[in-house]
């Protein structure tokens, strides 16, 4: 308790100042004090106590006022509601917002450390060690494992010690290897491409429809949770999808289900709930980062089996009943559809094994594989295998470089830097993948990834030819660059081979992504302080890189990663490591050293920390990302010249695959650039999906419609990977759960808003359906109730009563469903958990984010690159939400150097995922108005 004190005080010192807010009327002065009697909460020794993200209402009183108070006995996360966490609104005294933010930090930081304690659950055998430890050391402190081996097969084998310990050495570790081996030096097989999906959740959960007994005991609580009530197709997926998901249209034919009007004509409309405060290219963003992280397609398909995708039942007043020939064109739906099976790695009897007072599954009852790298590492433009790699062209007159074309007609000076060249005949891809650009991930095409792929096609030759200009300037200097296999010798400028210069320069486009990623996507996302302040501190640390404390605590959580213990090599870790940040932990100025095997151990991989579980993404990581709804159905197309005008209204859909490639070449980059910087996309709400996709066609398909409703294909593929329903899902996850669909419902939304709420908790019960209960039946224990009893079926509800099916729920419908969030959300918070859990662990887990953030790998020009955002540093002239002389955005810095036509445009962008022409007012305003300058846009006329 003492060393979990001393660990958190830096942060808790935030919340524990006097309290005050303007629009509070009674007030505790003692409350602050009393919160510092209580003591610092420890972490959870169960999960079945864990924090919840509630407070004590004194705590909420200190950091929230009466607000905070009056909302606690809601189910969602309490820190929502203190001081200086949303628009001005929020604001009070000084000291209150830093308490207030400061609060809201404590509590994402023990999120953080009870889901690294409660939530790494690996398929590929290592679970019981995990759970039961080796030789005295804590599973969860273990740093290596034989399953992370190279196996005899792959042709390196020998190279990082064959069937002895495996060390990588050499040419293995001086770049981000095809396949991703070798980023851990001592787990040469972790992340990388083939290896198996993680989960967070317990193996028991998964599959909920095959109602697995807790391993060992005769508790069915599955069983009891959902009553034999679901299966792959009950509720039925289609259904779910028309009733649940589809965007209303005030005039059809305006919008055609997608496909817009003759001629891209401006008149053509779709309806969609936008979101003011993020846009479009924002939403292909995540299309492209999804392609970089996790694929379970085997290049572009799944197996050779088909299955039905729903349209064949619906629940009439509570009891599943087939859908008639009528239901089905009422609703739209097609009882033909058909698609391909998902690819399964292992579906034999998971195995069982004891520890303490129980048994455990060894791992999920079916696992998948991960066909792609699990680094973040780019691998959509520079490939994760051999049949990807063989996409990737390099430009023959300097290979350092990737190959780029000149199209005719396009001269302004970002055209002049070229665009990617098509796929030929003789490279592997898919027959439908023809006319496309050539890059490696070239599956699910649309205009939005051609024009990501060919800006960081442009940004990784901008790299290239700076380093080739100083190369000319000082060809003598010292690059920074060093072989492992001769890491003495100086590297000079002239020295640097193409094939060197192209890997430095993956590592620098792989950093910028994940830079921008993290803190200029996601802090749009997310938009409030607590979260500029919590994203930009994985970045820089939340002390800043260069404070003499920052550079105390990065030390001391070298040490504590060293120890036996989990609770001070995991939690207490992950606490301390926030002060000097996760990118470039590990990583001193004075400790490169390559000379023998525990040198390489410390300064080349000592950086990274695995929490005793190998790294992988998990499936609930992949449930999480499904954010179709942020697509519109018709793109706002501009030119860059008349920027306040749309001049067409181009469907989504009618640039997918090769359509894209005419698309681009004709209208060129800053056009699509300052049509998807403007527009809004799609806020991530129920009955908000494009209609597009509801009725996709794909010619491959062996169904009689060839046509798919990916809506409801999702939902079917999280039903088969396993994925918990919605309310167990959250529990897992430590959060609260609910006890029906009216706690959907925002109290604080307006009565508009609130009939609406009140509409959807209706269509959910209609869909989902309701039961008798029975307070006999345990359903879960991985919460219990405020009194400490089982939770039961009735969830609080009188015993006998009549209650909503709300265990049945689906995942993704749940989080659509929230509509009560942290200010500034994008997603919601069941999303948010899961992303506070492994979005940090992709940058604690690799070595090329923490120790191996280094001159030795990157050069000195690559690292000044990612720390400055570009060659040279660049702030913006005015305040960003309060904070001065802050750094221009990495990909606004990226636009401008690959589309210096964009200027002027960009001038008044603080962050390139905030819609250009929006007015952001001074402090997190979610406000849609005009800008200076853009006033007659139309967009903030007509919606």
């Amino acid at each position: 308790m003492k060393l979990t004190s001393c660990l958190l005080a830096l942060a808790v010192a935030a919340a524990l100042v006097s309290c005050n807010r303007k629009s509070d009327l009674v007030l505790s002065p003692l409350s602050c004090a009393e919160k510092l009697d209580q003591g610092i909460r420890p972490i959870a020794d169960t999960r079945d106590k864990r924090f919840e993200g509630k407070v004590q209402e004194t705590t909420a009183l200190c950091r929230g006022g009466k607000f905070a108070v009056d909302r606690r006995s809601e189910p969602w996360v309490d820190w929502r509601n203190y001081y200086g966490v949303a628009d001005e609104n929020s604001m009070s005294l000084p000291t209150a917002n830093f308490r207030g933010v400061g609060g809201a930090l404590v509590d994402l930081e023990y999120e953080r450390a009870e889901l690294i304690k409660f939530n790494l659950f690996d398929n590929s055998g290592t679970f019981e060690q995990y759970v039961k430890g080796v030789q005295g050391k804590d599973g969860a402190a273990l740093k290596t494992w034989e399953q992370m081996k190279l196996p005899a097969s792959d042709p390196n084998y020998a190279r990082v010690g064959g069937a002895g310990e495996q060390l990588c050495k050499g040419a293995l570790i001086r770049v981000r290897t095809l396949n991703g081996i070798c980023n851990d030096l001592s787990n040469p097989l972790i992340g990388s491409t083939g290896t198996l999906f993680a989960r967070n959740v317990e193996f028991e959960t998964t599959f909920p429809d095959l109602q697995l007994p807790v391993s060992g005991t005769s508790r069915e609580l599955t069983a009891n949770r959902h009553g034999g009530r679901i299966s792959l197709l009950t509720p039925d997926p289609q259904v779910i999808s028309r009733k649940l998901f589809t965007r209303e249209q005030s005039d059809p034919a305006a919008c055609n289900d997608g496909y817009g009007k003759a001629g891209f004509a401006k008149d053509g409309h779709c309806d969609y709930k936008q979101a003011s405060f993020f846009n479009v290219l924002a939403a292909f963003w995540i299309q492209f980062m999804t392609h970089d992280w996790f694929s379970h397609l085997e290049e572009g398909h799944n197996t050779s089996a088909y299955l039905s995708v729903g349209c064949a039942s619906q629940k009439v007043d509570g009891v599943e009943t087939p859908l008639t020939p009528a239901d089905a064109a009422r609703l739209g739906c097609r009882p033909a559809d058909a698609m391909e099976r998902a690819y399964v790695a292992d579906d034999s009897p998971p195995g069982k094994f004891g520890s303490g007072p129980r048994n455990y599954y060894a791992r999920a009852p079916k696992t998948f594989r991960n066909n792609n790298t699990a680094w973040w590492d780019a691998s959509q433009i520079y490939g994760f295998d051999a049949f990807s790699r063989a996409r990737v062209k390099r430009d023959p007159h300097d290979p350092a470089r990737l190959l780029m074309v000149r199209i005719p007609g396009r001269n302004s000076h970002g055209d002049r830097q070229g665009y990617l060249p098509l796929l030929e005949d003789s490279d592997p891809k898919n027959p439908d993948w023809a006319g496309q650009e050539s890059t490696a991930f070239g599956d699910n095409w649309t205009i939005g990834l051609s024009f990501l792929h060919n800006i960081f096609a442009r940004e990784h030759n901008q790299f290239v030819d700076e380093f080739r200009r100083r190369t000319v300037r000082t060809p003598d200097a010292d690059s920074g660059l060093r072989d492992p296999e001769r890491p003495d010798k100086v590297i000079r400028y002239r020295d640097v081979t193409p094939d060197e210069l192209f890997g430095a320069a993956r590592l620098v486009v792989a950093a910028e992504i994940a830079k921008i990623h993290t803190i200029e996507w996601t802090t749009q996302l997310l938009y409030n302080e607590p979260l500029y302040r919590g994203m930009n501190g994985n970045w820089n640390g939340l002390l800043g890189k260069t404070s003499h404390l920052s550079r105390e605590l990065g030390e001391i959580a070298a040490r504590l990663k060293a120890s036996n213990r989990a609770p001070v090599s995991n939690q207490y870790y992950s606490i301390l490591a926030s002060g000097p940040g996760i990118f470039g932990l590990g990583s001193k100025a004075d400790g490169w050293n390559m000379k023998d095997d525990a040198a390489l151990r410390k300064f080349v991989n000592g950086g990274t920390n695995h929490f005793g579980s190998p790294f992988n993404f998990p499936e609930e990581f992949v449930t999480v990302y499904r954010l179709h709804a942020l697509v519109p159905d018709l793109i706002d197309y501009r030119v860059l010249d008349h920027p306040n005008e749309i001049a067409f209204e181009i469907p989504v859909v009618m640039t997918f695959r090769g359509q894209a490639t005419p698309f681009m070449h004709e209208r060129g980059l800053a056009n699509w650039a300052v049509s998807m910087g403007r527009q809004r996309l799609g806020a991530l709400a129920l009955q908000n999906h494009p209609r597009f996709l509801q009725n996709l066609r794909m010619n491959r398909l062996q169904s009689p419609t060839k046509t798919i409703d990916v809506a409801a294909l999702d939902i079917i593929r999280d039903r088969e990977r396993g994925v918990p329903r919605f309310n167990e899902f959250r529990r897992q996850y430590g959060l609260h759960q609910l006890s029906g669909f009216d706690d959907f419902i925002n109290k604080d939304a307006s009565p508009e808003e609130q009939d609406d709420q009140v509409k959807l908790a209706n269509t959910l019960r209609e869909v989902y359906g309701t039961h008798r209960c029975d307070a006999k039946k345990t359903i879960t224990d991985a919460q219990r109730n405020n009194d400490d009893s089982d939770i039961n079926d009735c969830l609080g509800h009188e015993g006998g009563s009549t209650v909503d099916n709300i265990e049945d729920l689906d995942t993704v419908v749940g989080w659509l469903a929230e509509s009560t969030r942290p200010h500034g959300f994008a997603i919601s918070e069941t999303q948010f958990v899961v992303f506070i859990l492994n979005a940090s662990r992709r940058l604690y887990s690799d070595r090329f984010f923490t120790s191996s953030f280094r001159p030795e790998f990157y050069t000195q020009l690559g690292v000044d690159w990612v720390n400055n955002n570009g060659p040279a540093p660049m702030c913006e002239p005015k305040p960003v939400n309060g904070h001065r002389n802050e750094p221009v955005s990495p990909l606004k810095r990226v636009l401008l150097r690959t589309m210096p036509e964009l200027a002027p445009e960009l001038a008044p962008v603080i962050n390139a995922f905030d819609p250009w022409a929006r007015d952001r007012g001074r402090y997190y305003s979610l406000e849609w108005k005009p800008r200076a300058g853009a006033e007659s846009d139309p967009s903030f006329a007509r919606h």
